[in-house]
C-alpha cells in the first residue's frame, strides 16, 4: 500500500477485483452472508474511503477522489468522527496538534485545508490516530482493497479452525491428535518382541481400513 504521496505516473495495484472475488469464494465456503463481509459502512470505517465511493467500487464501478488534498480532508474527517476518545467525544485541534508533534496553527491549518499536507504530516496524524501508513493517502481502490485483505486473513482464519475441528472428528485423526505419532512408536518400542510390534501394525493396519474418510 501506498506509504504518502504517488510519484508521477504511479497508479495504484490492480488489485480489487481479485480481492473482492477471493473473499466472496471464501465467504461462500463459510456460509457467511456477503452483505456481512462487504458491509460498506464497515470498510468505509476501515479503509477511510467514503461509503458512497465503497458501494461504487464494490460494483465494478470507477469511483474515488483523484485529489491527494482533497482524499486527505475526507480521510481525517472520516477519523475524528471514528476514531474518538475515551469519553466518545473528538479529539480537539490542540489534541492532535500535541499529538501529532506540530503546532496548533499547523493543525488546525491541514484539517481546514488551508494548508497541503507533506508525507511527514500524514505519518505524524497516521500514528496519532494509530491507522496503518497510508491511510490518509492511498488511493480510494487500493485503500479498499487492503481492508478487504485484512477481511480476507480473518476468513482464512476461520477456515483453518473450522477444517482443524472437522479433522479431529475424523477417529484415526483424532487417535493422532490424542497421543501423536511419536507416542503411539515410542509405546510400541516399550512392547518385548517383535511379535508384539508386528501386532500393533495389523491393529493399525485394520484401524485405517475401517477409518471411511470423507470424500474431498
Amino acid at each position: 500500500m501506498t506509504d504518502g504521496f504517488e510519484g508521477p505516473g504511479v497508479t495504484p495495484t490492480a488489485v480489487l477485483p481479485a480481492v473482492v472475488a477471493r473473499v466472496a469464494a471464501l465467504a461462500d465456503r463459510l456460509g457467511v452472508p456477503h452483505p456481512e463481509v462487504f458491509d460498506t459502512g464497515r470498510l468505509s470505517v476501515a479503509s477511510g474511503v467514503p461509503e458512497p465511493v465503497v458501494k461504487a467500487l464494490l460494483s465494478g464501478r470507477p469511483a474515488g477522489e483523484p485529489d491527494v488534498q482533497a482524499r486527505f480532508l475526507q480521510r481525517l474527517d472520516l477519523l475524528r468522527r471514528t476514531r474518538l476518545k475515551p469519553n466518545g467525544r473528538k479529539y480537539t485541534q490542540q489534541e492532535i496538534a500535541d499529538g501529532a508533534g506540530m503546532s496548533r496553527q499547523q493543525a488546525g491549518a491541514l484539517i481546514n485545508g488551508d494548508r497541503r499536507p507533506t508525507m511527514e504530516h500524514c505519518d505524524a496524524i497516521q500514528r496519532f490516530f494509530r491507522v496503518h501508513a497510508g491511510f490518509l493517502t492511498a488511493e480510494d481502490p487500493e485503500a479498499l482493497a487492503g481492508a478487504l485483505q485484512r477481511t480476507e486473513q480473518d476468513l482464512l482464519q476461520k477456515l483453518a479452525e473450522r477444517e482443524a475441528a472437522q479433522a479431529v472428528e475424523d477417529p484415526l485423526e483424532k487417535l493422532l491428535q490424542d497421543h501423536g505419532v511419536r507416542g503411539i512408536a515410542w509405546r510400541a518400542a516399550q512392547l518385548p518382541t517383535d511379535q508384539h510390534r508386528d501386532k500393533v501394525a495389523e491393529w493399525l493396519d485394520m484401524l485405517l481400513e475401517s477409518v471411511k474418510r470423507p470424500e474431498s
